[in-house]
């Protein structure tokens, strides 16, 4: 799996995208031009410089002005009727799924062509409506834009039952799900991949290590300017600032963090020319009031899991909504391949680290996905079981010790949770076969290291000199607390 690097105009495109207003306002815009051209011959065909085809619709002035009257009433009255069902939709997806689904919804690309399609036919109905006036060879009826008229009308009949069909399909949880799914798999192909490799010969400069140790000892931190998520960095902005001012930059935050104003957002060595490179940053990183799923996959993680855990509550009462959750999550920790690593190093063209950033690790990506199901699934074999069948299967896509680690703990909580919490033996029987079906997939696995195992995974993973989460535990670890900040 090759990864890319993610370029401004990716997050240009994904926030321009994620609004009700840019598709209806192009449309719109087309709408305009389509009726300067139409109107264009239809001045032409008044003053007898070519005649119209028999198919145009011909009349007189009143009842051309009838027509369009008519069409316009029509698709205001439809427009009015399709925000309203955009806003149950909304509504629906805010009170069920949360509200971090709502910019899934508010970006859905048909929604936005539906709304556009009535919008653009009202504007071009009344565009046409206003140019009927009385002329030197009497009164000037644009025959060819009222046909257009029409046409556009029936075209619209057909967007608005497309839009019903639409919008009854797209609040199915199944098809929330799997799209929340797609949307994370492509994300995680898109960070996927190997670091720059540095170059066999050539002077490279110093590794990760030592340029990590000089700029916690000797680098200048630069301020967070405002609070929020951070949501973007332009790692080649990055690259090109450091390049330009021969400095090493660390990034101990990844998109996903909160920031908090006045905290450090990165860290420069040499530290005299931090003063520079805060003046350039401006482009390099974004700050927002939300996250996104353009760097931070975490999120997409979250948004699952927070789908499974309101359909696990007491209030909702849908295990088969959780189970669905559990298998795409399964799904995408299996694309996560061997090469994937929390640090990521980016060097200048003379093969010199000049930037060091973070993602998301697997060891906390596989707590994320099961942690705070297993917390909410006491008393619940099948959710249990589900478990641990997508522990095995994505057991079987990791060859590393310290990942198999990392998924044999999930299994050994689960297990004490049944334990704990089941008190039918059948059922009981049925969870134990599944976990001893993970650890015979695990294969030689010291269960007596595990924790010892993931703690060391979690140190070195950690990015200094901040510690994003904690290793804490209580004594009973089916109520462990370690759900993680949302920004970890």
């Amino acid at each position: 799996m090759r990864g890319r690097v993610f370029r401004s105009a990716d997050w240009r495109r994904e926030r321009l995208r994620t609004n009700l207003w840019l598709v209806p306002a192009i449309q719109a815009l087309l709408a305009v031009l389509l009726f300067a051209a139409t109107t264009a011959l239809d001045r032409a065909a008044y003053d007898g410089r070519f005649k119209l085809a028999t198919w145009v619709l011909s009349g007189t002035a009143d009842g051309a002005r009838q027509i369009l009257t008519t069409i316009a009433a029509a698709i205001i009255t439809v427009v009015g009727l399709v925000f309203s069902i955009t806003i149950v939709a909304l509504t629906l997806a805010s009170t069920q799924f949360g509200p971090r689904m709502l910019r899934n919804f508010i970006r859905d690309r048909g929604t936005q062509l539906a709304l556009g399609a009535f919008v653009a036919t009202f504007c071009y109905s009344v565009l046409v409506l206003v140019v009927i006036s009385p002329g030197p060879h009497g009164d000037f009826v644009p025959h060819l834009s009222i046909t257009i008229a029409l046409g556009l009308t029936g075209l619209d009949l057909a967007v608005l039952i497309y839009f019903i069909n639409h919008i009854a399909t797209m609040i199915q949880l199944p098809q929330v799900i799997a799209a929340i799914a797609a949307d994370l798999a492509r994300a995680i192909e898109a960070q996927g991949g190997e670091d720059q490799p540095a170059p066999v010969r050539g002077d490279c400069g110093l590794d990760r290590e030592r340029l990590l140790a000089l700029v916690t000892s000797r680098g200048a931190a630069i301020p967070t300017a405002a609070s929020g998520y951070l949501q973007y960095i332009s790692h080649q902005h990055l690259l090109r600032i450091a390049t330009e001012a021969d400095v090493v930059i660390h990034l101990p935050h990844r998109p996903g963090h909160f920031l908090v104003q006045g905290h450090p957002l990165m860290v420069v060595w040499p530290a005299e020319h931090a003063e520079r490179v805060a003046r350039e940053l401006r482009r390099g990183q974004i700050t927002g009031p939300y996250r996104t799923l353009t760097q931070d996959i975490s999120f997409g993680v979250d948004q699952l899991v927070e789908i499974a855990i309101r359909a696990l509550s007491p209030a909702v009462n849908d295990t088969f909504t959780a189970l669905t959750c559990i298998d795409w999550l399964s799904d995408c920790l299996c694309r996560i391949d061997q090469s994937w690593h929390p640090q990521r190093v980016h060097r200048d063209r003379s093969g010199r680290i000049r930037l060091i950033a973070y993602q998301a690790d697997y060891d906390r990506l596989v707590q994320r996905a099961f942690e705070k199901i297993r917390q909410c699934s006491g008393a619940m074999p099948a959710v249990m079981i589900r478990q641990l069948d997508a522990l095995s299967k994505v057991m079987e896509q990791t060859a590393r010790p310290e990942r198999r680690a990392v998924l044999l703990e999930q299994g050994a909580m689960i297990w004490r949770l049944c334990e704990a919490t089941v008190p039918e033996p059948a059922d009981r029987a049925d969870v134990q076969r599944r976990y001893e079906a993970l650890r015979v997939a695990a294969g030689p696995v010291d269960q007596s290291d595990n924790t010892a195992r993931v703690r060391a995974v979690r140190t070195m993973a950690a990015p200094a000199p901040r510690k994003p989460y904690s290793t804490a535990r209580r004594s009973r670890p089916w109520t462990s607390t370690r759900r993680g900040s949302a920004g970890s």
